[in-house]
């Protein structure tokens, strides 16, 4: 019988015998027991691998840093505003002219300003302001001003590690921040602390243990009139770090806790870009402030005319066109009616001037005047007309939009279905723009016409005044209809149609 080839196997275990075979975990067993040589020969005497307990002297080496950093955490954690440091930041770095500009570009400067200087005026200066002021900053003091506060970013980030929640696992009878209590730690589980450490090193790593930090914190000094951490205390605790850090003695203990002789500590990188988002901050917030500013000084115009014109402020002659109608829309989240204001204050003064005062005036200089030419008389009473109709259909336009009529209706039952018909939704926002259209038609055009008829009562008011009239051959006539002189008249028309344009102007702004 035939004998089987063992060759390969004898072959294969020669070659097993000389160089050994390679089996994973047997690899991995031997590195942690080299890892557990390395942490035991440490001057560190922070963990027994033969018991698997975080000792007594990886507490101390914790809580030693715990009080160092105590008052510094208490700041941190104290500050509400993120902000603060920020500024604090910019502030140590400025001189004294950026500190000037900075001054000028604050809200409550900028307000006082406002109070002296034209709108206008007021935003070039700011704009040549902000201009001065990023180009006084060059390279190297922005460079300065993001290493800076990427270093407190840093440190703020240690000190706010949360040692309590570490050392009580040594204590379970340790108060927090209590310096005054003798702790007694005692061995604790490796295991139980394994995230802690990972934590720790996050923080502690990614600071520049080997750069100067006197800068820093002479900014905190500078920022809180008080030392959060002496400069010694605080050398002491970045060489003591430093040791531990190049011992990589956390690291092992990490690698034996987990039995992965393969971990490596991540460290993220951090560079803060303070000085570009702190520049853009400034200028939105100026340009928030006049716009405000805009708005106030806008408003308070416009009041003032109103005041002028219908001697209130509270004018109201449109039902449906309105605020009250926009609220409901709002809640709905539909396009709103956007010239309610404009055309309700054209309304007004349609009612309120137009029938009343510039229809006297204009009847008496078109039916009783003696024109020198029908084309002159034909012009205003064209004018005066289309003026008429609009007032008409303005009326018109604002009763089609109650829930009896068609538009309002309408309006109305696509409304009940807005959230869950999206149809109905691009219906409604088609015919709002219809509407808000023909709005801003009743306003546009009611302004030029009465802007023509207010050229026309100019021009009247001067021919009154020749030796020899050219439009009307018989003012004096005229004078025994009235009871006010009728220049008089004129110029106060002419002045209100005057103030009326200026105010539809800041609703609807000259293109």
């Amino acid at each position: 019988m035939a004998q089987p080839d063992n060759s390969g196997n004898f072959f294969q275990r020669l070659i097993s015998a000389i160089l050994g075979s390679f089996d994973p975990e047997a690899e991995k067993k031997r590195i942690l027991r080299s890892i557990a040589k390395e942490v035991n020969k440490s001057k560190f005497k922070f963990y027994k691998h033969s018991s698997g307990d975080a000792q007594v002297g990886l507490a101390k080496f914790f809580y030693e840093i715990y009080k160092n950093i105590g008052a510094a955490q208490v700041m941190f954690e104290s500050t509400q505003n993120p902000n603060a440091f920020k500024h604090a930041v910019i502030d140590f770095v400025m001189s004294e002219k950026q500190r000037e500009l900075i001054e000028f570009l604050n809200e409550q400067a900028i307000v006082a300003l406002a109070q002296t200087m034209p709108p206008n005026e007021l935003k070039k200066k700011t704009q040549t302001d902000l201009e001065t002021l990023s180009q006084e900053f060059d390279i190297q003091k922005i460079q300065k001003i993001d290493a800076l506060y990427t270093k407190l970013m840093l440190f703020q980030s240690f000190c706010t590690f949360d040692f309590y929640f570490l050392l009580k696992k040594f204590d379970s009878s340790l108060m927090e921040r209590d310096f005054n209590y003798m702790p007694r730690f005692e061995p604790i589980r490796g295991e139980y602390i394994t995230d802690d450490l990972k934590d720790f090193i996050a923080v502690a790593w990614a600071m520049p243990l080997n750069e100067d930090w006197s800068e820093m914190l002479a900014l905190l000094r500078n920022l809180k009139g008080i030392e959060p951490i002496a400069a010694n205390t605080w050398n002491k605790t970045i060489q003591r770090l430093r040791q531990v850090q190049n011992s990589q003695i956390l690291e092992k203990i990490i690698q034996l806790t987990t039995s992965d002789p393969n971990y490596q500590a991540f460290i993220p990188s951090r560079q803060e870009r303070l000085f570009e988002s702190y520049l853009d901050g400034l200028k939105k917030e100026v340009q928030e402030t006049l716009v405000k500013i805009e708005k106030e000084v806008t408003s308070s115009r416009a009041d003032n005319l109103l005041k002028n014109i219908f001697g209130t402020t509270a004018v109201i002659r449109l039902k449906h066109y309105s605020e009250t109608t926009n609220l409901s829309l709002e809640k709905k989240r539909v396009p709103l009616f956007k010239y309610h204001q404009p055309l309700n204050y054209t309304k007004a003064f349609l009612l309120d001037y137009f029938k009343k005062n510039i229809r006297e005036f204009s009847d008496l200089v078109l039916v009783r005047g003696k024109w020198v030419t029908a084309v002159l008389s034909g012009q205003m009473s064209e004018v005066y007309q289309n003026i008429a109709e609009i007032s008409d259909q303005i009326t018109e336009f604002d009763e089609a939009l109650s829930d009896e009529a068609a538009v309002g209706q309408k309006l109305k039952n696509l409304l009940l279905r807005v959230g869950r018909d999206r149809e109905a939704e691009r219906i409604i926002a088609s015919l709002i723009k219809d509407t808000n259209d023909k709005a801003l038609f009743y306003i546009t055009s009611t302004a030029q016409n009465l802007i023509a008829l207010a050229k026309t009562i100019k021009s009247l008011l001067e021919d009154r005044e020749k030796p020899e009239p050219q439009m009307l051959i018989n003012w004096k006539e005229l004078d025994k209809f009235v009871d006010h002189p009728i220049r008089d008249t004129g110029v106060e028309i002419y002045k209100m149609i005057h103030q009326f344009i200026q105010l539809i102007q800041i609703y609807i702004p000259k293109k």
